[in-house]
C-alpha cells in the first residue's frame, strides 16, 4: 500500500487528491460550457424582438460600431440592435452575474446555501432605497445616487436581518430565512407607500421596474455596476483561500491566519454593494443569487476559486436567457425579470429549504 504524502492545502475543501484533480477537470469543462453558451446567447438575445435581426447582421453591426464607421449602416437596423438591445442584453448579463457572486458572498458569510439577497430582504431593502430618490429625488439625482441609496437601505437591511436572526451569538437557517421574510416585508410595505406618494404618471414605470426590468437600458447604465462586479470579482477571487477556511468554520478559519472579523464586514459590504447596483439599474430580480451558487457547487465543488467565476458567468447566462424569455414568450409583449426568476426560483428555494431541514444541506 503506498502513502501519497503530497501537501495539502490547508485552506482547500478536504478531500482526496485524485477527485480534487477530478473537480479541477470538471470546472475548466463547466466554465467552458458556460462561456460558449454565453458567447452564442447574447446575439440570439439581441436578434429576437418585435423587429427579428438576423444573427449574422448582429454581428455585422457590432462590429462595425466597434471597428469601422456606423454611418455605412442603415440606421434603423443599427439603433435597434446598438443603442436598444445590445445594452439590454449586457446589462442582463452584468445583473445576473452581480446578484449570482452577491449570493456567493451571503453564502460564504453565513454559512448557509439558503442565504439569497432576495430571500435575506437585502434586494427589498436597497428596492425601497432606490425608491426613494427615484420619487422624491430631482432628476439632477438620478444615476449614481440611485446607487448610493441602495446600497446604504440594502446595508441597512441586512444588518437588520443578521441581528434579528442572532440568537446566543449564532446564525440559525431557520432564523435567518424567517428574518430575511419579516425585513423583506416590512421594506416592501414602505416601498408601497412611497409608490402611493408618487406622481401617477410614474407609477406604472416604477412598478414595472420593482419587478425588474432592463427594457430601458443605455450604454451610460452598464459603467457602474460593470466596473463594481470587476473590482469585487478580483478581491473575492484574491480572498479564495480565506473563504475556503471561512467555510470550515470561524476558530479553524483563525487558526489557519484568516482575520475572521475583518473578512466578514468585507462580505458584507461587497454583498451588499453588488445587490445595490444590481437592483438600482434592474429593479428586483429574485433568487438568482439562490439558485446559480448552488448548482455550480453541485456539479464543481465548494471551491470557492472556482464557484466565484464559474456563478458570475452562470448567472450572466441565465439572466440573459431570462430576459430572452421575457421577449419571447408573448410578443410584442414584455415581462418583468422578475415574473419568470420568481416562478423558478420558488420552487428551487422550497426544495432546497425541504432537504435543509432534513439536514440534507449544511
Amino acid at each position: 500500500m503506498s502513502t501519497d504524502l503530497r501537501t495539502r492545502d490547508p485552506a482547500t475543501p478536504p478531500g482526496p487528491l485524485p477527485s480534487r484533480r477530478h473537480a479541477r477537470s470538471r470546472a475548466a469543462l463547466a466554465l467552458a460550457v458556460v462561456t460558449v453558451g454565453l458567447v452564442l446567447a447574447v446575439p440570439v438575445a439581441i436578434s429576437v424582438g418585435t423587429v427579428a435581426v438576423p444573427v449574422d447582421e448582429v454581428w455585422r453591426i457590432v462590429g462595425v460600431n466597434l471597428f469601422g464607421d456606423p454611418a455605412d449602416l442603415d440606421p434603423i437596423r443599427n439603433q435597434i440592435v446598438w443603442d436598444f438591445r445590445t445594452p439590454r442584453v449586457l446589462l442582463a448579463a452584468v445583473t445576473g452575474a452581480g446578484l449570482s457572486v452577491a449570493g456567493v458572498c451571503l453564502q460564504a458569510l453565513v454559512r448557509n446555501p439558503l442565504a439569497d439577497p432576495y430571500v435575506l430582504g437585502v434586494s427589498s431593502g436597497a428596492a425601497l432605497g432606490a425608491v426613494l430618490v427615484l420619487t422624491f429625488g430631482s432628476a439632477a439625482l438620478a444615476g449614481a445616487s440611485v446607487a448610493a441609496a441602495a446600497f446604504v437601505s440594502a446595508l441597512a437591511t441586512l444588518a437588520a436581518v443578521f441581528l434579528l436572526a442572532q440568537r446566543s451569538g449564532r446564525l440559525a437557517a431557520t432564523r435567518l430565512v424567517l428574518a430575511g421574510v419579516a425585513v423583506s416585508y416590512l421594506a416592501t410595505a414602505a416601498t408601497s407607500y412611497v409608490q402611493l406618494r408618487a406622481n401617477p404618471n410614474e407609477l406604472r414605470g416604477i412598478m414595472f421596474w420593482l419587478l425588474g426590468s432592463v427594457a430601458g437600458a443605455n450604454w451610460g447604465q452598464l459603467g457602474i455596476p460593470a466596473a463594481v462586479i470587476a473590482v469585487t470579482m478580483v478581491w473575492l477571487i484574491l480572498q479564495g483561500r480565506a473563504l475556503n477556511a471561512l467555510a470550515t468554520g470561524d476558530e479553524s478559519a483563525a487558526a489557519l491566519g484568516v482575520g475572521v472579523h475583518r473578512l466578514r464586514l468585507m462580505l458584507l459590504a461587497v454583498s451588499a454593494l453588488l445587490t445595490a447596483v444590481s437592483v438600482a439599474v434592474a429593479g428586483g430580480v429574485g433568487f438568482v443569487g439562490l439558485m446559480i451558487p448552488h448548482m455550480v457547487r453541485f456539479v464543481i465543488g465548494p471551491d470557492h476559486r472556482r464557484v466565484l467565476p464559474l456563478s458570475a458567468l452562470g448567472g450572466a447566462l441565465f439572466l440573459v436567457l431570462v430576459d430572452l424569455g421575457t421577449r419571447a414568450v408573448d410578443p410584442p409583449n414584455e415581462y418583468p425579470l422578475g415574473v419568470f426568476t420568481a416562478a423558478i426560483g420558488a420552487p428551487f428555494f422550497l426544495w432546497l429549504l425541504r432537504r435543509n431541514a432534513r439536514g440534507a444541506v449544511t
